[in-house]
């Protein structure tokens, strides 16, 4: 049972370390821009004040 709790963990820290290189590293290596694409974005706005 404690074999399968390590193994689970190393993989769940595994993980961790590849999504944060993925992070990091993922716009250097990969094609492509990882920034949200931007657009402006208006609403109309009813206040009532009585």
């Amino acid at each position: 049972m404690w074999r399968l709790i390590k193994v689970l963990l190393v993989l769940a820290m595994l993980a961790g370390i590849a999504l944060i290189g993925y992070a990091y590293l993922g716009p250097l290596v990969l094609p492509g821009d990882f920034a949200p694409p931007l657009r402006e974005v208006t609403q109309p706005l009813d206040l009532d004040l009585d």
